[in-house]
């Protein structure tokens, strides 16, 4: 297998050399024989561009954004050049560990599958970060199915695998968040249509605080209510 590794960038000069490392050493595990690293530098005002164009003579792909626009469109412009066999999303602050997925390669590749989503909740019915948060998550993800008729367990999970010709279907929107149930609001109209396989699989989770420098807030959840209605209602 070919695998994309899309990796959308902002201001994370203390995680994303340590983040690139473990991504790198995937290659050659389970069935990933080829690997591509896509970073996409969504304007960062810290020292993460200088940290990044290091890895550019280790084959990592890079490109950037000349203004801050947000994750969703930083991975916009990643699944454009993402020329492999499979497509995943990779977070850049260490939150998530890059061995999840060659697990999920082989599952895919065993199982056929089409799209993966790696749950954090699937064998884990808490949150590190506390019962808010599984409440929110689990409140959010409930009303995504509501709509996709999907049976997720963590519709917020950043990774997403894909075909890539799969993910390259799928019009992204969203600038920031929002993309996660945009996207998945898409792929299940994808699922339908072309009776696509599907499927879950655990990983490990490792969250920050906002103090530690995590992004998203309070709006964003807001934000994906909102959007869950707008493309569930139009879907």
């Amino acid at each position: 297998m070919k695998l994309s590794v899309l990796i959308p960038v902002y201001n994370e000069e203390n995680t994303v050399a340590d983040l690139i490392e473990k991504v790198m050493k995937i290659k050659g595990q389970g069935v990933i024989d080829e690997l591509e690293i896509v970073a996409v530098d969504d304007c960062s005002s810290d020292k993460t561009l200088q940290v990044l164009e290091k890895y550019e003579d280790k084959g990592v792909k890079l490109l950037r954004h000349e203004k801050n626009m947000g994750k969703g469109a930083a991975v916009r412009t990643a699944i454009k050049a993402a020329t492999g066999d499979y497509t995943i999303f990779q977070d850049a602050d260490l939150e998530y560990d890059p061995q999840d997925i060659v697990r999920m390669c082989d599952k895919v590749e065993a199982e056929g599958l089409d799209v993966l989503y790696g749950s954090r909740f699937l064998d884990n019915r808490t949150s590190p970060l506390g019962k808010f948060h599984f409440m929110v998550n689990a409140g959010l993800t409930t009303l995504s199915n509501f709509f996709t008729g999907l049976k997720l367990t963590d519709m917020e999970t950043c990774y997403k695998m894909f075909r890539t010709e799969i993910i390259q279907k799928i019009k992204i929107e969203e600038n920031r968040f929002g993309l996660e149930p945009e996207i998945t609001a898409k792929m299940s109209s994808l699922v339908k249509k072309n009776k696509l396989k599907i499927a879950e699989m655990p990983i490990s989770y490792a969250p920050r605080k906002h103090d530690e420098g995590k992004k998203i807030g309070f709006s964003d959840g807001v934000r994906a209510v909102y959007i869950i209605f707008k493309y569930g209602l139009i879907r």
